[in-house]
């Protein structure tokens, strides 16, 4: 399968099955227009077909020097030689038996907080609440939560747990408890955690930034922008707006943290949809790491996006794409977390075909301990998995989680974008179609620009 396209200067080939990605002249990008037209789709062609190639110089020989399309044709045939253009697609048998692979968990993110202190207008979690009541985790829920995850990780060393919320550090003391415990752990049952947090900030202190630095991998850090947007949509209960209080916070954490290991990550909403301005005010804050995030949302609500809004979103992933190279090159550079692509190394093929692992290697837990696939299907009770004491209970729905991959999802199996975002978010699917096998069609197409701009990045910063 091949995808074209020309952003800010750059005509890109991607070779979706192998994973190549080509740079090339407007003639030779022309001519592999042409051909992904006649070559039969996914199969490699041994040779270019003498009467094909007849038909591009044909085609081109109005536009380009007789030579110039001669060279094309054979730059391209000597791509499909190395199997970098027009390969055969080799990886959808490897996903036939996932059903039958044994669930190893490798992550857990802990509910450690059903409760917050603001009263974000955007919040799937209800202001931390999750379809439920608002709880706070206790040492020893959190502790046979650790304690399932070390007895059904099999061999595999290197664990990771998010203390995530509603807002955890309103539940801070059990958090210590618990990475202090997992500490405990490691050299006894041949284990290293990787913990991590997410927080809004508001009850950040120095005792709680230096705890981090020692024991935390990374922290989120929840903002979304100038002050009136992140007012608008994050304020207290009451209604005042949060800005004021945490970013200076957020700037003497990521100070503090070296600039790295965080990710400063916002919200947009239709209330914003110039978010390349919040990107932006990240950067002049003087944060270096950062996500801004679509929010996704019912369409009856107001801050909802919805498709007519589209093109000024794709629009302004360009633009932001465009800013993001030059202030790299005039070495002020930022890393934006939809920007960042490997070429070379990447995930491996089981990540690429079937995503975040949510329901198999990846769970989320409440503060009582129940298991669900991930934390956008807590309280959800039809997704309930079981419970940290007596295991997985509900293999049916984690069977099913098995089978979500790229070759389930009919809008995925001819969709350029399939091995970069792995099919999306199971989540979004279900809330939007009804299953976890089918995909929410506008982030897809905001996924899509991304990654066309992240390889363009890639291109401009190469040169």
């Amino acid at each position: 399968m091949i995808h074209q396209y020309r952003n800010n200067g750059y005509d890109i080939v991607m070779d979706v099955s192998s994973g190549a990605v080509h740079v090339t002249e407007p003639v030779v990008y022309d001519a592999i227009e042409y051909l992904a037209g006649k070559l039969p789709d996914m199969e490699k062609p041994e040779l270019i077909p003498e009467e094909l190639k007849e038909e591009v110089r044909v085609r081109l020989s109005s536009i380009y020097p007789s030579q110039d399309v001669e060279d094309a044709l054979s730059d391209i045939q000597e791509l499909i030689d190395r199997e970098e253009l027009f390969a055969k697609d080799v990886y959808e048998d490897y996903v036939v038996d996932f059903k039958k692979r044994k669930t190893v968990v490798k992550a857990l993110c802990l509910h450690i907080a059903h409760d917050c202190n603001l009263a974000c207008r955007y919040c799937f979690a209800e202001e931390g609440e999750y379809h439920g009541r608002r709880a706070l985790m206790s040492f020893e829920v959190g502790k046979k939560a650790l304690d399932f995850l070390i007895a059904n990780s099999g061999n595999r060393r290197n664990l990771e747990v998010d203390f995530f919320g509603g807002e955890p550090l309103m539940n801070w003391e059990v958090v210590k408890r618990l990475v202090e415990y997992g500490r405990s752990q490691e050299e006894t049952r041949h284990k290293h955690f990787r913990f991590t947090l997410t927080t809004n900030g508001v009850l950040l202190n120095d005792e709680i930034m230096e705890f981090c630095n020692r024991e935390m991998s990374n922290v989120v850090l929840s903002l979304d922008g100038r002050k009136e947007v992140n007012d608008n949509m994050r304020p207290f209960r009451k209604g005042a707006g949060s800005y004021d209080l945490i970013v200076p916070k957020f700037q003497k954490f990521a100070e503090s943290r070296n600039q790295t290991n965080y990710y400063v990550r916002g919200t947009f909403t239709r209330n914003n949809l110039d978010f390349s301005k919040d990107v932006l005010h990240f950067a002049d804050l003087g944060f270096k790491q950062m996500s801004i995030e679509p929010v996704v949302a019912s369409p009856e609500e107001p801050y909802a996006i919805r498709e007519e809004d589209l093109p000024q979103i794709l629009g302004e992933y360009d633009r932001l794409a465009a800013e993001y190279v030059k202030r790299q090159k005039e070495g002020r550079g930022f890393n934006f977390f939809h920007f960042m692509i490997d070429l070379e190394q990447g995930p491996c093929v089981a990540k690429r075909l079937s995503g975040c692992g949510s329901g198999t290697e990846y769970l989320a837990v409440t503060p009582w301990g129940d298991l669900y696939p991930c934390h956008q299907f807590v309280g959800q009770e039809e997704f309930l998995l079981g419970n940290v004491e007596e295991g997985i209970t509900n293999t049916a729905v984690r069977d099913e989680f098995k089978l979500c991959n790229v070759y389930a999802k009919d809008k995925c199996r001819d969709c350029f974008a399939r091995f970069y975002c792995s099919g999306g978010c199971a989540a979004n699917s279900y809330n939007f179609h009804g299953s976890i096998t089918d995909a929410y069609d506008i982030g897809c197409e905001m996924q899509k620009k991304r990654i066309e701009c992240s390889i363009m990045i890639k291109a401009a910063l190469a040169e």
